[in-house]
């Protein structure tokens, strides 16, 4: 199984982006699993000339993992796995401390999915032996393949990286720091085979950067509310299209990536806003995050619009 599912994640990541979709929430905070469902749907839909995503991510840091309960996280992935129908890997996220983190292991393996995206644990700083030992319990606890995901406070070192290689089910590895020195030294301490992958928080901003350390596949948020835009870089970015990189980097990405920056969790909040703009059925972020001012949405609007014009998509992309 473990086999099998790095191959399909591998010839994914060669193919598309890789999805982190949003959870549907209601305008009193509850989860809206019909608007889930309409908006996965056309998120995933394929048709001429449309590259599909590598892989889906559930209940992620985008999907807002860190607010929903084990019901509604049941219900998202098993959604999620209902509408994939087998055309592409559900990588379901899970995280805190161990035993929590396996909770929602063992609700994933029974939804159906593929695999395992091991968010950062929650709080605390810890030692390289702890970060191993981490993930050594939840391999213990499931069957699915783990993905590990440093950002935050866990960074791991090339000797931890070798060491959670030899766990049987860890895969893969994704990124979140963006320290290309650190990084290019995990990539050579791991084993042939093993998977890594962009995870900045808005990961076209330093796709090529990351490609120079044989890092060339990413997630992408902006998959999340306009994948002509997402798929628009990707295809330029592997065609070596210059022209085309640049002009969306620089009217579109770097904008939005500079709007992101100004008010902490706006790297899912905006991502929510853009969504709503396009009129997606995603509603609003829960508490702790809030969703963006007045000012910040008519920003959002304009880079939006730019995005869009850039790869000529319309604005509105009804279900």
């Amino acid at each position: 199984m473990t086999h099998d599912v790095t191959q399909r994640l591998r010839d994914g990541m060669a193919r598309g982006v890789l999805s982190f979709p949003l959870t549907s929430l209601r305008d009193d905070g509850g989860l809206d699993l019909d608007s889930y469902r309409a908006y996965l749907t056309a998120q995933l839909a394929t048709a001429p000339g449309v590259i599909a995503p590598g892989a889906v991510f559930p209940a992620c840091g985008t999907g807002e993992f860190f607010s929903l309960d084990e019901d509604e996280y049941r219900a998202v992935v098993s959604a999620t796995v209902e509408i994939a129908d087998g055309r592409l890997p559900v990588v379901a996220g899970i995280g805190y401390g161990w035993a929590q983190a396996l909770r929602f292991a063992r609700i994933a393996e029974e939804a159906g999915a593929d695999a395992l995206l091991v968010l950062p644990h929650y709080l605390v700083g810890a030692p390289q032996d702890g970060l191993v030992e981490q993930l050594r319990r939840i391999a213990a606890g499931t069957s699915l393949p783990l993905i590990a995901y440093q950002r935050g406070q866990v960074a791991f070192t090339a000797d931890s990286l070798r060491r959670i290689a030899e766990i049987p089910t860890v895969i893969g590895l994704k990124d979140g720091h963006s320290d290309l020195d650190r990084l290019q030294r995990l990539t050579l301490a791991a084993p042939d085979g093993f998977l890594f992958f962009n995870g900045a928080a808005t990961a076209e901003i330093q796709a090529r950067a990351y490609a120079t350390v044989g890092v060339p596949a990413y997630s992408s948020a902006v998959h999340a509310f306009a994948p002509e835009i997402a798929n628009a870089f990707f295809s330029a970015l592997r065609d070596g299209d210059d022209a085309v990189v640049h002009k969306l980097l620089r009217d579109f990405y770097v904008p939005l990536v500079e709007l992101r920056d100004q008010v902490p969790g706006y790297a899912v909040s905006l991502i929510k806003a853009a969504a709503r703009l396009r009129g997606l059925p995603v509603g609003p972020v829960r508490a702790p995050l809030t969703d963006p001012t007045p000012t910040d949405l008519t920003d959002l609007e304009k880079i939006l619009d730019n995005g869009l014009t850039a790869v000529e998509a319309p604005h509105h992309r009804p279900l």
